[in-house]
Parts: C-alpha cells; structure tokens; sequence
C-alpha cells in the first residue's frame, strides 16, 4: 500500500503556477522548501512595527543599499520566502532580470508575533542553508530585536546560525555591512499596550 505524499513545486514550478493565474494578486503565500504556504495574518503591534521600519529604513539606507518589503527573495531550489524587509546590494537593472538571490542580499528582516515560532524553528535554518549572512527577528512578544549571524551546517547536516544576540528595545544596532549605519529600537518597537 503506498502513502499519498504532498506535492513539492520548485522555483520554476511555482513561478509558472503564477503565470498561469493560479494564484491571486491578494493571495499572502510564499514557497518554503517545495510547500506553499500561507502567511499569518498581521495583528496591530506587527503593522505599527512594520510601519516604523518603513520610516526608518529609507531613511538610514538611503541610496547605500537596495531596501525591499515584502518581496521575493529566491533560495534555489525551492525556497522564495517574503521577508518583512530585506537588505540588498545594489545593482545596475534594480532586479529586472530576476529576483534576489543569496549573493546579492546583505539582510534579511522579519517582524514576529503570531510567526515567531515559524519564523524561528522554519526560517532560521532555511535562511542559513540558503547563505543568508545576517538574519534579524523583531521579537514582538519579548520585545527584544533577535540578532542573527554567521550561518553554519552541523554533522546531521542542520542548518542554522552560530551567533545568536539580543537587543533590548531601547538600544541602538548598527547594520552589518554599514558599521556607521544605525538604528535607534526605540523609534521601531511599539510601545507595550496595558489591557
């Protein structure tokens, strides 16, 4: 008797189902190692995040670095994760002739609070397989900046990164690549609301 198995799509496949209308503009998915899964919805504190990173990130990166939201990110050969924000190097086409690959990105952000645990347990291990240097989770449950860097295989062939640290909220970070870049936590965690 065989066992029915999920159906995995590569890159190639997937971007044809879009082609294909098979998926609709509104649709919040993103292809993470052959599945395509569907993004958790976004509660107030991740919006107020979100929206606090779009003020201060332009302002930060300025023309230094290509600065994306919510856009595809390729990890051949099956990955293309949508990270909150990433960091990318710049490049002469502005990404015309395809998505970003590995090389080309400096950092990767997510905002975390429905998502931590996937963004944690999925992501990290995905983000270091794929060579994505420096990884950063905005923990929005312990309200701390969660640091990322230096992604690793181990002997049981898992992925990973073997430098974790944390930032309070009210401390300031500078970027990787960009050591006279940085960002003030404070201008970007919401405030902690009191029910």
């Amino acid at each position: 008797m065989s066992i029915a198995q999920a159906k995995r799509f590569t890159l190639a496949e997937y971007h044809r189902l879009g082609e294909l209308g098979f998926f609709h503009e509104d649709d919040h998915i993103e292809l993470i190692n052959g599945e395509i899964i569907e993004m958790a919805s976004k509660g107030t504190a991740h919006e107020t995040c979100l929206r606090n990173l779009l003020r201060e990130l332009p302002k930060i990166v300025g023309d230094r670095a290509t600065l994306q939201s919510q856009a595809p990110i390729a990890l051949p050969p099956n990955s293309e994760p949508e990270p909150d924000f990433a960091i990318l190097q710049n490049r002469d086409d502005n990404y015309l002739s395809g998505h970003p690959q590995p090389a080309d990105v400096l950092l990767v952000i997510e905002v975390s609070d429905s998502s931590l645990a996937y963004d944690q347990d999925v992501k990290i291990p995905l983000y270091a397989k794929g060579g994505i240097t420096d990884y950063w989770i905005f923990n929005l449950f312990d309200n701390y900046l969660e640091v990322y860097s230096e992604p690793y295989q181990d002997n049981q062939g898992r992925y990973g990164y073997s430098n974790k640290r944390i930032f309070l909220s009210d401390e300031i970070i500078t970027f990787p690549y960009f050591s006279d870049l940085s960002l003030d936590l404070a201008k970007v965690f919401p405030p902690k609301l009191n029910f």
